[in-house]
């Protein structure tokens, strides 16, 4: 493989996320370009590359990492093949970007760190919000001493529910909402406050609209004890209507701030008849609505993607990393039993025998 020009990607996934990617390289193509894309559903990968111009398309992804001149593989899939991939990425010799969560158990998350260091690739956390504009400016002026001693952290992230039928089935995805949506919340509280010792978690989760497609909760709070004394504070949900609220909110005892990824970028809109596109997961254009602007840019897609390939090349550290992963892995694996007993659970925390995180809290053995 070479070590100059722009970094060769291949992409593993077709729908959603895969977009994501796809657009975010063409958004900032001085690093990287797509040239492979991977998926097994018939038509699914023809169709990215037709509309992104990716010159190579695979039903197999085996197959997509035989070619020689691929240097790096994000990964789209859903939660369960995870694992395998990366696994399989790093035997091929390709750096690795995975999507969030990092796998289903924890166990899964060590070999897969311990198989990228082994093979000298890099395993890197596709975690945007460490690189959201508005919330990269938040983390700092707190780093420049803005609010002082920093003693609360909040992310909320909410909508009416996934894209995919496989985020619904936790045979699939390990979880609800918490699964899909906390690990950004957990990821972003344990990466603004600089990563510290996370002493306890406690956790309420419970299904209010979807119990007719999902086992797995639909709206969940998560509480971060730190052993700095600040506390992490996550609300996701499935079950909010109007489209996607992503927000922070970070209190020091000498300031504050607040931070709404849409709203400070959305034209507040009414429409009799609708329109093409607002903000994501938005189910309807008409009446009143908030389109956005810039969507991928302001959450943060290519500058994380750019910076992933900036690593390849040796330019930067990665921000974000596999063991940042595992972090929120165990996080979750830790909330699921909170949420399943009642009560708070202190870190570190590795359950034996599990194989999602969901089973903690779907386990009536696990409720007192």
């Amino acid at each position: 493989m070479s070590n100059k020009g722009r970094v060769k990607v291949g992409i593993i996934g077709s729908q959603f996320q895969a977009g994501i990617h796809a657009e975010s390289f063409r958004i900032m193509p001085d690093e990287a370009e797509v040239i492979a894309v991977a998926s097994p559903t018939p038509g699914n990968a023809e169709k990215l590359a037709k509309k992104y111009g990716i010159p190579r398309v695979f039903t197999d992804y085996k197959r997509m990492l035989a070619e020689d001149d691929i240097e790096m593989v994000t990964i789209t899939a859903p939660n369960y093949l995870h694992a395998q991939m990366t696994i399989d990425i790093a035997n091929a010799g390709k750096h690795v970007v995975c999507e969030k969560p990092m796998c289903m158990t924890l166990e899964e998350a060590d070999l897969m760190i311990e198989t990228c260091r082994r093979k000298g690739v890099l395993l890197m956390f596709a975690e945007e919000l460490f690189f959201a504009p508005k919330y990269v400016r938040a983390k700092q002026m707190a780093d420049e001493g803005a609010f002082g001693k920093v003693y609360l952290v909040k992310q909320s992230e909410k909508h009416f529910g996934p894209h995919a039928p496989w985020f619904w089935d936790v045979e699939l995805s390990g979880g609800g909402v918490l699964m899909d949506m906390g690990c950004h919340g957990i990821a972003f509280c344990y990466w603004f406050l600089d990563r510290p010792e996370i002493k306890n978690v406690y956790c309420q989760m419970s299904t209010h609209v979807h119990s007719d497609k999902t086992k797995g909760e639909d709206n969940s709070i998560c509480i971060l004890e730190f052993a700095n004394g600040a506390v992490g504070l996550i609300e996701d949900s499935w079950a909010r209507r109007g489209g996607m609220d992503d927000c922070i909110e970070v209190y020091g005892e000498g300031g504050v701030t607040y931070g709404n990824m849409h709203m400070g970028n959305a034209l507040p809109t009414y429409s009799e008849y609708g329109y093409g596109y607002a903000v994501e997961k938005a189910p309807t254009t008409q009446c009143w609505t908030y389109p956005v602007f810039e969507e991928l840019w302001n959450y943060g897609f290519p500058h994380e993607l750019h910076h992933f390939a900036r690593c390849v090349r040796g330019k930067e550290e990665p921000k974000a990393t596999g063991e940042d992963g595992r972090v929120v892995l165990e996080v979750l694996y830790a909330a699921y039993k909170s949420a399943g007993t009642g009560r708070k659970i202190k870190l570190p925390f590795r359950p034996e025998g599990i194989k999602k995180p969901i089973d903690l809290w779907l386990n009536e053995d696990s409720r007192e």
